[in-house]
């Protein structure tokens, strides 16, 4: 079978969640047999260098790249306002990543075209695919119109808010559109499959979770011998990330007596890497999220928006950390509260449970060795692509 992978980044390195979830299901599809050809924008917020990569990143039979700006313009922005378009999707609109598609399938047949998130579905066009026979599959990461709905939701009157609830409405409308349009949609969760079909999606469907490549996680417990601390790992230019921060920051921090918070992103902004505070270290953008997180026994991802699956808290449970999150950070996921998790939705459960971790130490380890058994049963890599490839063989 031969798939031609759509993206609107380089999905390498791996230290955030998109890149995790293209790799390891693109290696897994490999090792089945299947040939998968990447397209990528290489896009000036995440740049790569196409010279450093390991030799290991070998799972592709082919990889193309368009270079794209998608740097953010306040005069693209306010053009695109005006001309009645969305800047969410225009930021990755460009001609040459057009006519990179319409090359590749005059050279090769595919079998599969497979959109990575919303955004690449802009290029599934009658003049590009027109009297293509492959099909057209989007892998939806998240219901991306309802990560905003849910930030327009907590943020503050005023003109931003207006323009983001401007912008988030013509994406729902873009989305609930298009995902009828393609041969399938490939959900990331059964919750956010069911919010689609009720939201009009009537398409054939199927659900493959994020899996990871569990030997790439080698889990360090010398951490729970040690002080419990810690840490948060996430992009830091990805609004729900920053947004959670913040929160905790200012409403769970002041509370807690003595025990360190370490955190680190890409695109750290500038306010937070020259914040001093006592008991909060910033890292900045660290060279290995596994070292990262290893160090830490307690890891706490506070999502207030957001949709689809978390691969930050995959990575933790599967490193063995004990992991305090909030209702919307464990969607998708169906770990049980205080089994392989802690699921706290305020400030003060964020305060308790960390007391309860720093005061119960052989509980920690407990939950710790939870996590790591639950995630090698339910999200093993080769398990899911095996069965989003049998789905593919229905489709072909």
């Amino acid at each position: 079978m031969k798939i031609l992978q759509l993206c609107k980044k380089f999905p390498y390195p791996l230290k955030d969640g998109e890149s995790v979830a293209v790799t390891f299901l693109a290696k897994a599809l490999n090792e089945l047999g299947c040939e998968v050809t990447l397209l990528a924008m290489n896009t000036s917020k995440h740049y790569l260098d196409l010279e450093t990569l390991p030799k290991s990143f070998n799972h592709y039979k082919a990889i193309h790249t368009v270079d794209i700006d998608n740097r953010l313009k306040p005069a693209e922005a306010f053009k695109a306002l005006i001309k009645g378009e969305n800047y969410f999707l225009t930021r990755f609109e460009s001609t040459e990543y057009a006519e990179k598609i319409r090359e590749l399938l005059k050279e090769e047949k595919f079998d599969i075209i497979q959109f990575e998130t919303l955004q690449t579905l802009i290029y599934a066009q009658e003049d590009i695919f027109g009297e293509n026979q492959a099909k057209l599959v989007l892998r939806s990461h998240n219901v991306e119109h309802e990560i905003w709905e849910r930030i327009v939701k907590n943020s503050k009157f005023g003109l931003k808010k207006w323009y983001l609830n401007r912008l988030t409405k013509q994406l729902k409308k873009f989305e609930l559109s298009s995902i009828n349009e393609v041969d399938s949609l490939v959900a990331i969760t059964q919750r956010d499959m069911d919010y689609l079909r009720k939201s009009g999606f009537s398409g054939v469907g199927h659900i493959t979770p994020i899996g990871l490549e569990t030997s790439h996680y080698t889990a360090d417990w010398s951490s729970f011998d040690k002080k419990p601390s810690l840490s948060f790992i996430g992009s830091l230019d990805w609004m729900p990330n920053l947004e959670g921060v913040q929160w905790f920051l200012k409403n769970v921090m002041p509370n807690l007596d003595g025990i360190e918070l370490h955190l680190a992103g890409r695109n750290t902004p500038k306010e937070l890497l020259e914040m001093k505070i006592p008991n909060i270290v910033i890292h900045g953008e660290v060279e290995s999220s596994v070292n990262f997180i290893n160090t830490h026994s307690l890891m706490i991802v506070p999502l207030f928006s957001g949709s689809g699956m978390r691969v930050k808290i995959l990575e933790g449970l599967a490193l063995g950390r004990v992991i305090l999150t909030t209702s919307i950070g464990a969607e998708g996921i169906h770990a049980k509260d205080g089994e392989h998790l802690f699921i706290v939705d305020s400030a003060a459960d964020f305060i308790a449970k960390i007391n309860f971790c720093i005061n119960n130490p052989e509980r920690l380890k407990v939950i710790s060795e939870n996590a790591k058994r639950f995630v090698t049963a339910h999200f093993d890599n080769l398990k899911i692509a095996a069965a989003l490839k049998e789905h593919y063989v229905g489709l072909c």
